[in-house]
């Protein structure tokens, strides 16, 4: 009888520790998850630090010209010098 008892309790552990591979916390579903969100992540940290790269050199190329900065106020704001004559070309 003792013998019966054994393979039981061996089966349900083995059935206990299936279950928490597939339902419980650290389960392959959630791993799965988890490492989806991460990469996702990833790729927008590396959107992220493109996108500071590049403010990064325009403040540099703002510090140490004013040529970046005649740039700007000719495009974003309409600058026009004395004496010159602004034409826009619509596309």
């Amino acid at each position: 009888m003792g013998n019966r008892f054994v393979p039981a309790i061996l089966i349900a552990l083995l059935a206990l520790f299936h279950a928490q591979l597939w339902l419980g916390r650290g389960s392959i579903p959630t791993v799965r998850s988890m490492q989806q969100r991460l990469d996702e992540q990833n790729a927008k940290n590396v959107k992220a630090q493109a996108a500071n790269e590049q403010l990064a050199a325009e403040v540099r190329d703002l510090k140490e010209g004013l040529e970046m900065v005649e740039e700007k106020a000719r495009s974003e704001l309409g600058m026009v010098k004395p004496n010159e004559i602004f034409v826009q070309v619509n596309k």
